[in-house]
This record gives C-alpha cells, structure tokens and sequence, in this order.
C-alpha cells in the first residue's frame, strides 16, 4: 500500500465509506445528520436480519509491509487463565492455555500478543510452551520491548530483555516487535529508552538480519510523541511496519472527553491509515465497559442483531476499518474466544446505518461518569492493599447496568442501595476498598490511562458513604 496525500485524512463522512460502506449511502447519513433526521430511519437489510457470523473462515487481512496473512481477531496474552498450586499460590494453568490456544489456532487464529511483563513477567513463558508444539509458519507472535523502568534504560539491560523474550518465546525471531507504551513520559521518556542509548537502530539492525520481522509501537499518551514517531517515518529515518493503537467506537469522537490526556481514535487511525502503516488495535472493548450495555442502548442492539453479544457490537466496530490489521482480545475464559470467532468468521463489516447508531450510542454513554480504567493491572499492587482494577470494575458496571441510586426521591432507590452495597462487598473485600487509600499517589505514574487514581477512589469513598449514611 502506497502512503496517500493529506486529502485523503478520513473525515467523519468519509469514514463510512472506508469502513466498505456504499459512498452514496454515506452521503445520505451525512446530509441527514445535518438536516437533523434520525439516522435510524435509513435501515438496510442487513442490519435488520440475523447475523450470518460464524458461518464462514476466519477474516484475514494483508500486511502490505511484509505480505503476511494476519486473522482480524488477535490473542491477547496479557491475562492468562490461572489456577492454584500445591501451596495455594495462583499461577497460569498451562494446562487451559494450551487448550485455548489449540481451539483459536485450530479455528483461524494465527496472530498471539505478548509482553515481558505480562502476567507478572510469565506470559511469554506460557505462550513460548503453547505456541512451539505447533508449526513455527503457523502463527505469527508479537511481543514488546517494555523497558519502562530506568533499570533497564542501558543499551545492555535493554538488549538482554530483548534476548530473554526470544528465549522465553522458544523462537529464533520475532514476527512483530513493538516498542512499548510509546507517549508515556513524553519525549524525554523516548529518547531515555530508545534514542540515547542506540537501542532503536539495534532493532532496526535487528529486523535487517530477519530476527525482527516486523518493528512497530504501540501508542498511550502524549501526542507529542506519537505525531515525532510519524514524522521519523516520513523521513524515511524509521520504516514503521505497523503501529498498535486503542480503538473503539467510545474512543472514536470521546477519547478526550473520557480523559483529556488521550487522543481521538479518528485521529490515531488517519495519522496511520494515510501512510499506509497498518493499526494493531487493542482496547476494542475498553476494559470490558463495551462489553454489556444499558438498556437504552442494549434495546437497539437487539432489535437490530438479536443473536449478537453486546461485545460483538464493538469487534465488528473494531475490524471494519480497511487500515485495521488485527484486533486483539484477551480471552481468558473459552466462551469469550467462541464468541469472538464468531464474530470474526466471517467479519460482516458495519453498515453506515450501523455505524451512525454506534455513534449515537456512544455519546449517550459518555454522559455517564464511569471511570476509564482497561483493568490493564498497571497500577497493581498498591502499597496499602486497595484492589484497584475490582473497585473500579463494580462502580462502572453498576453505572452502565443503569444500578446507580442517584437520589433518596427515586420509587426503586432502597433496592438500587441495597444491590450497590451488597455487589460493592462482594466485588472487593472491604480491607481492599475505597475508604483505605490514602492518596499516595504511587499508583498514577503506572496508569495507561492517565486516571488520578486516588481522585477517583475519593469520590466513590464519599458517594458509597453517602448511600451507607442515607444522606444522598
């Protein structure tokens, strides 16, 4: 694929026409937007009928970099399924792993996503034990350099994180290389990890000798860095093979609106789509906040695909984009991976009708106050014992589920109260909740996402008080 000139950048009315979208219909969404007509009187067919998922192979898409065949459904290794051992500790079950990554293997699934520090530095190992009992030219692995850390900012540290993900991994070379979390710490965080100390032109010789295949980044944060990470490119100082980028159809317009410290999805995928470097996307789900529904949306939904998961909505969102190479899901659990296959064999495109609906649902979404915590465990462990992710998880859940109380005046408020507190308990111990942090601050250097932890956990402290106190 040959980069594009700038008239090219996808606008929103443009948007639907990448996505496959008949460019007449898009036009008619656009001028109907303008003329204020509800977009959800132009129906085709094919969203009103069943869905044909999972009657056909698995999508594939071409890497024009390296001509590989990649599935549009990616494995996420970042959680892996655990089990307890002999002394009651949790560790993988390497038994589970290599069932499910025998069933996505076996069913299309050639592209595995892993990192040195995922699953508290064991991924890579499970995944190198499940991957090599089948054909090396069967799978495509993509790792990361994740030297976040200032102890692994020298050339050799770095270097011999590089070479343990090879030995871990049980592989001679690695198909896609990432240079992780790019934008977090800004520039000086760049150049402190791949300029100063070379290790950027090691990789670059590295893919040279073929022990790299394919080099690229994934993307959180500072813009600055990502559009300094484009320019390298169109330099020609770097060829960037592919780019991993958070895309969703919330992040799509409200990216900013959710956290102002992260950057529009739109603006991610053209700045990518327009050079022709393919996007990795990850965050398909957004921390599984896209995964269930309120009812307002849910009703649409359904009316729409009644044999569709909610989820299905944002993967089909995810993959329809020409420019989108693979979409990674981190499925733990059998019946995720089943359900994501099927949406992905074959990938039925979102319509333009489709996509103005999710477009609509987003905005109602993102009048709700949750939090945008991706359960990613970066912030994990706090020093004072509080379970981050789970506190979070419990007050979006209940806020997307519409189970929020808002006020004493509400008919239904006593049994809203009684079902947060009762779920609040069971979700995370009560030594592991809210009111126990102290606003160290350890925790906002690690977030992704760039939440003010201890901010949030303030406010949730003091509403799940008021609902204790009766005082809302």
């Amino acid at each position: 694929m040959s980069p594009h000139n700038d008239s090219t950048i996808i606008s929103r009315r443009n948007f639907l026409r990448t996505l496959g979208a008949a460019g007449i219909s898009a036009s008619i969404l656009a001028c109907k937007r303008k003329a204020g007509i509800d977009t959800h009187e132009i129906s085709s067919s094919a969203s009103q009928s069943s869905s044909n998922a999972g009657t056909g192979p698995m999508t594939m898409r071409e890497n024009p970099s390296s001509g590989d065949r990649v599935s549009i459904l990616g494995y996420g290794c970042m959680r892996l399924p655990e089990t307890t051992n002999a002394s009651g500790e949790k560790i993988i079950d390497q038994e589970q792993v290599n069932h499910l990554t025998d069933y996505a293997i076996e069913h299309g699934i050639n592209y595995f996503d892993t990192s040195p520090v995922y699953c508290k530095g064991k991924s890579e190992h499970a995944m190198g034990i499940a991957l090599s009992r089948h054909p090396r030219n069967t799978y495509y692995i993509a790792t990361k350099l994740s030297n976040f850390a200032p102890a692994t900012w020298p050339r050799e540290e770095s270097i011999k994180m590089y070479r343990n993900s090879l030995k871990e991994l049980r592989t001679d070379y690695i198909d896609y290389l990432l240079l992780h979390a790019i934008g977090q710490g800004g520039m000086e965080s760049w150049n402190n990890r791949y300029i100063d100390n070379g290790i950027l032109d090691f990789l670059i010789a590295e893919r040279s000798k073929g022990k790299i295949r394919n080099l690229g980044f994934s993307y959180h944060g500072d813009i600055e860095v990502f559009d300094h990470l484009l320019e390298m490119h169109d330099k020609e100082e770097v060829k960037w093979d592919f780019a991993q980028i958070q895309l969703n159809y919330l992040d799509w317009h409200h990216a900013k609106e959710i956290n102002p410290r992260n950057t529009d999805a739109e603006y991610l995928y053209n700045e990518l789509h327009r050079r022709g470097i393919p996007a990795v996307i990850m965050e398909p789900l957004l921390g599984g906040r896209l995964a269930t529904a309120n009812d307002h949306v849910l009703e649409e939904f359904k009316r729409r695909r009644p044999d569709d998961s909610v989820a299905a909505w944002a993967f089909r969102f995810a993959g329809t984009p020409e420019g989108v190479l693979t979409v990674l899901s981190g499925m733990t659990y059998m019946e995720h991976l089943k359900d994501n296959i099927r949406t992905y064999s074959s990938l039925e495109p979102c319509t333009p009708d489709e996509l103005s609906m999710l477009s609509n649902a987003a905005d109602y979404i993102v009048k709700f106050p949750t939090v945008p915590c991706t359960a990613c465990q970066y912030c994990m462990p706090c020093p004072y014992g509080l379970d981050i992710p789970a506190i979070f998880a419990h007050y979006n859940k209940c806020i997307n589920e519409g189970r929020v109380p808002t006020s004493s005046q509400d008919p239904e408020y006593a049994t809203l109260r009684r079902a947060f507190l009762i779920g609040y308990d069971r979700a995370v111990p009560r030594l592991r909740q809210a009111n126990h942090c102290i606003g160290c601050n350890e925790c906002v250097k690690h977030c992704p996402q760039s939440i003010y932890i201890p901010g949030e956990m303030q406010k949730i402290d003091a509403y799940v008080e008021q609902l204790k106190q009766g005082t809302l």
